[in-house]
């Protein structure tokens, strides 16, 4: 496929790009983002954390979005997925525990969570969003795939994107952060 057929998909899929809440009420996603800039300045003032969640290249996104949190946001922000711990309570726990565990020790309500899994299928992502829910976080849930997969409906805030296309939906994924993040430098 040319570059250029590529761009145009993508930019379909982001025009495509649904925001939800728990119970599946559509939301702005202006307005979702306007809450998670909200949420950010709490976290900030409150002096609590951001925890980024993902596997494999959402993952990848965490450690870049966190970067960004910290260097233009001033924020304290963290993935879990350090090789030493993440190794230690997989190994404990199995890896479908090991983030959620690492949330139910670590996490404290002021905290906010952000789980990106590009089909919304991981086990492990599912399980810290509960968890981070037992602890009363705010969670920001980005997924693709399936309508109806299991992330998409355990967040206060879910971005969804009707694609079944990895590499879209990952640049999706880091887009959506991205033009949250970029947000932060005008504050």
């Amino acid at each position: 496929m040319p570059l250029v057929q590529a761009a145009g998909q993508f930019a379909e899929l982001m025009a495509g790009c649904r925001f939800s809440d728990a119970a599946g009420a559509e939301l702005d996603g202006e307005g979702v983002v306007a809450d998670v800039l909200s949420e950010f300045a709490r976290v900030k003032q409150q002096q609590a954390k951001v925890i980024i969640l993902g596997n494999g290249g959402s993952a990848a996104i965490a450690s870049h979005v966190i970067t960004d949190l910290r260097n233009v946001g001033g924020l304290c922000a963290l993935t879990l997925h350090e090789a030493a711990p993440l190794t230690c309570f997989t190994n404990d726990f199995g890896y479908e525990q090991a983030f959620a565990k690492q949330v139910s020790a670590f996490a404290y309500p002021d905290d906010l969570l952000i789980a990106i899994s590009s089909s919304g299928q991981s086990a492990n992502i599912v399980n810290a969003v509960e968890a981070a829910n037992a602890k009363g976080l705010a969670v920001l849930t980005l997924s693709g795939f399936k309508a109806d997969n299991p992330l998409r409906k355990i967040g206060r805030w879910n971005v969804w994107l009707d694609s079944s296309h990895y590499g879209m939906v990952e640049l999706a994924h880091l887009f959506v952060l991205h033009h949250i993040t970029d947000h932060l430098i005008k504050s």
